[in-house]
């Protein structure tokens, strides 16, 4: 998107990109130098890369070149104007643990896909910079190698906690976070400072231990890459950690203090569905594929399928430790995904006694179709001693 005409009066833009971006909902916008990335940040992605802390998300190693610094990713770039978007939960997220029976789904997913409402108003933001400035824009919302945290943070916004998430002394931890670049220039806002101090209830409320040290994170341990990145089987040591939440975790972002001064959102598209707000565990295991899509359609849910889905549902009627729910998995042990049979084999073997235990695994560990795939077999085996 661009326009040839000349750049008018910085100060007066950047005023004008403030009025426009809260005239399209946008509840923070800041705006850095497309330089302004220190060389500390792209040694932490390093090292963190490095270290094998990304799992499996191999997009994050292929794009660390362009990651690393905004200009890689596009040389013309003069300017990144971050935008945040509140969506702040109206109840505690995490009362839902409690009812092992239900579903816990992260306060992001429990509506609208948040990339379908965030990237519209920033075209349409991007193109009124381009009618009043001239020069070219680009528009990202999570999908492209940014450091939208770390940009955010040089703008302003907020800064990255102990947990490594973005936070805003207005808005709390609830935020989602959009950029244009921008090749017109514009004066850039103060860096926001750590208000973190010594608190630590973010690292020390995490169930799975996913924090080597404040502001570090092994995304192989974190509830909401295990649920949502890691395609395989959820590894067994961290599914009793897991609890019920199937779709994301909260934890470390609702118990920072800063939220005392956040909000409920009051964008529409994202308050939460009733029916994604404690669903029941017994309903979501289930869902065939075409349940699944119908469910879960225009929410940021569908993209992991339905199979993943299960299989997180599963590890949570595992930890429910409700027998009444084995009833519910039992008809996975013969699922068409190996993954999905395996979890269910585990969730049951958790639930029932170890005769009830045995019976079903004679029956299916060793079907002619769909068995129960051998390590998982041999590890049930293994803890009921059958």
């Amino acid at each position: 998107m661009s326009d040839p005409r000349p750049e008018r009066d910085d100060g007066d833009l950047a005023d004008l990109v403030r009025e426009k971006a809260r005239a399209q909902g946008f509840d923070a916008v800041g705006i850095a130098s497309a330089d302004v990335l220190a060389p500390e940040v792209a040694e932490r992605l390093d090292t963190f890369l490095a270290l094998g802390r990304h799992g499996d998300m191999g997009w994050l190693e292929d794009k660390a070149d362009r990651r690393r610094d905004p200009k890689a990713l596009w040389p013309e770039a003069r300017t990144v104007i971050m935008l945040g978007l509140n969506y702040g939960p109206e109840e505690d997220p995490l009362a839902v643990l409690a009812k092992r029976d239900r579903a816990a789904i992260s306060v992001y997913a429990r509506h609208r896909d948040y990339h379908d409402v965030i990237k519209g108003r920033l075209k349409t933001l991007a193109g009124q910079i381009v009618a009043r400035a001239g020069g070219d824009v680009k528009v990202f919302v999570d999908t492209a190698p940014v450091m939208e945290k770390p940009l955010a943070a040089a703008a302003g916004l907020g800064w990255q906690g102990k947990h490594t998430n973005l936070v805003s002394r207005e808005l709390g931890s609830w935020l989602f976070l959009g950029a244009i670049f921008t090749t017109v220039a514009l004066p850039p806002d103060d860096a926001e400072i750590d208000h973190c101090g010594s608190c630590r209830r973010c690292l020390d409320i995490c169930p799975t231990d996913a924090f080597p040290a404040p502001y570090q994170l092994d995304a192989r341990r974190c509830i909401s890459y295990l649920t949502i990145e890691h395609a395989g089987p959820i590894p067994r040591d961290l599914r009793p950690l897991m609890g019920n939440r199937i779709y994301g975790c909260d934890d470390c972002l609702a118990v920072c203090p800063w939220n005392k001064f956040a909000a409920a959102t009051a964008e529409m598209k994202l308050v939460a569905r009733p029916d994604l707000v404690e669903p029941p565990l017994a309903e979501l295991v289930r869902l065939d594929d075409a349940a699944f899509r119908a469910r879960f359609s225009g929410s940021p849910i569908k993209r992991i399928g339905r199979n993943r889905f299960v299989r997180n549902v599963l590890v949570a009627i595992g930890n429910s430790g409700d027998a009444a729910l084995a009833r519910a998995a039992e008809p996975l042990l013969a699922d068409d995904d190996a993954i999905v049979r395996a979890t269910a084999a585990w969730a049951i073997s958790r639930l029932l006694p170890r005769g009830q235990v045995a019976a079903l695994w004679a029956l299916h560990a060793s079907a002619e179709t769909n068995p129960i795939p051998c390590q998982e077999w041999e590890a049930v085996r293994f803890d009921h001693e059958l």
